[in-house]
C-alpha cells in the first residue's frame, strides 16, 4: 500500500522546483497503519511558500483515494535547515505608488464586488493597477476574476525568492487562495495567517503599480493590525450597506483607522446595495435596505462621502461569471468612475 501511496504523491509536483514531491524527497516519511496514513513532508528551505498547498493537495489526495482512512489521516510539514542569514529584503510594495485598504465593518455588503470593479475603474483610467486578497476567511477575487486555477509561480533574484502574481484583465493580482483550497479557509488562525499575508504583501514581484488595492477581511482584527504595521497604507475605505445593523459596524472599521496609534486616512465611505431599479420602472427606486444610512453617518462622523451603488443584479453577475461589471457595462462604470475620481483627487 505504502507504494501504491508514493506513485499517488509523486503527481504532485513542487511549483518552484518542477519536481514532483517523492522523487524529490519532499515525502521524507511514510507509514501506514491499519488504517492509518501518516505523511511527513520535509521541505528543503525553511517557510516554503508552497508548503501549505502542497500539504493540503496531499490530504485531499489521500481523502479521495482511500475514504476508508478518513479522519485518520496525518500530514505533517517538517522544515529543513534554515540557510545563512540572507541580506535584509527590501519590500516589493517599495516600487507601488499608492496602497489602498477597503475594508467594512462586516462580511456580506459587497466589498470584495467593490474592491474588484474599482480596480477595472481605476485601469480604465490609465493607471497601472494590482489587488491583494487579504480575505483569509473567504478570498473571492480568484472567482471574480475567473482565475481560481492559477498556481504563483516562484522566482529568484539577487539571491531572493519572490512570487509572480496573476495576470488578468491587464491587472495583478495575488491571494490567498491560491495557496488554500476553499474548505481550508476558516482553519487559517493567528501567527499562521499573518505570516502568510506578510510574505503575500512583501514578496509578491508587483510590476511599478500605480494603485494596490487590498480587499481586507470583514471587521477588525489580526489581519488588519499586521497590514497597518506591516505598510504604510495611503488610505482606507470602508464598504457598508444602509442597514443600521451594517452602518453601526463601519463605526469600529473607521475608529479603528482613526486610531492615534494607526493614523490611516479614512478616504471615504461607499455605500453599497444602496437601491433597486427595475429595468421596466427606470424611475423608481426602492431602498430594500433602507435609505441613505451610510451617507448620514459619514456627514455626522465627518468622514467624506465617496458615492452610493445601486443593487444591480448584472453586479452580481459579473462577479459570477469571472468578469466583473464595469469591464463590459458602462452604465455601472460611472457610479464607479465618481467614486474612483474622489479617491484620486483625496490622496
Amino acid at each position: 500500500m505504502e507504494e501504491q501511496i508514493k506513485s499517488l504523491l509523486s503527481q504532485i509536483i513542487h511549483p518552484e522546483t518542477q519536481q514532483n514531491i517523492v522523487e524529490s524527497g519532499v515525502v521524507e516519511s511514510l507509514s501506514v497503519r491499519e488504517d492509518k496514513i501518516v505523511v511527513v513532508l520535509c521541505f528543503a528551505k525553511a517557510r516554503d511558500p508552497f508548503a501549505v498547498r502542497i500539504k493540503s493537495l496531499v490530504e485531499q489526495m489521500l481523502t479521495e483515494a482511500y475514504p476508508a482512512a478518513a479522519g485518520n489521516i496525518t500530514v505533517a510539514i517538517k522544515e529543513g535547515t534554515p540557510r545563512a542569514p540572507q541580506p535584509k529584503r527590501e519590500s516589493t510594495t517599495a516600487t507601488v505608488g499608492k496602497i489602498i485598504a477597503v475594508a467594512s465593518g462586516k462580511g456580506g455588503v459587497g466589498k470584495s464586488t467593490v474592491t474588484a470593479n474599482l480596480a477595472l475603474t481605476l485601469r480604465n483610467m490609465g493607471y497601472r493597477v494590482g489587488i491583494l486578497d487579504a480575505d483569509i476567511y473567504g478570498p473571492s477575487q480568484p472567482k471574480m476574476f475567473g482565475c481560481e486555477e492559477y498556481i504563483p509561480e516562484a522566482m529568484q533574484k539577487d539571491g531572493m525568492d519572490y512570487i509572480i502574481p496573476a495576470r488578468t484583465m491587464d491587472m495583478e493580482l495575488m491571494s490567498i487562495g491560491f495557496f488554500i483550497n476553499p474548505d481550508d479557509a476558516l482553519m487559517w488562525r493567528g501567527a499562521m495567517a499573518t505570516n502568510a499575508l506578510k510574505q503575500l504583501l512583501h514578496q509578491t514581484m508587483w510590476g511599478g503599480l500605480d494603485f494596490l488595492l487590498i480587499d481586507m477581511p470583514p471587521g477588525t482584527g489580526d489581519i488588519h493590525l499586521t497590514l497597518i504595521s506591516e505598510v504604510k497604507l495611503n488610505g482606507a475605505i470602508i464598504v457598508s450597506t444602509p442597514q443600521q445593523v451594517a452602518v453601526a459596524d463601519v463605526v469600529r472599521g473607521v475608529e479603528m483607522f482613526r486610531h492615534e496609534q494607526v493614523a490611516v486616512p479614512v478616504l471615504g465611505v461607499v455605500e453599497n446595495m444602496a437601491w433597486f431599479t427595475p429595468k421596466e420602472l427606470p424611475n423608481n427606486k426602492y431602498y430594500i435596505f433602507g435609505e441613505g444610512g451610510a451617507r448620514k453617518y459619514a456627514e455626522s462622523a465627518g468622514v467624506p462621502f465617496l458615492g452610493d451603488i445601486p443593487l444591480i443584479q448584472a453586479i452580481m453577475e459579473g462577479g459570477e461569471c469571472g468578469t466583473p461589471t464595469v469591464a463590459t457595462d458602462s452604465e455601472v462604470e460611472k457610479y464607479y468612475r465618481d467614486i474612483a475620481q474622489k479617491i484620486v483627487a483625496a490622496i
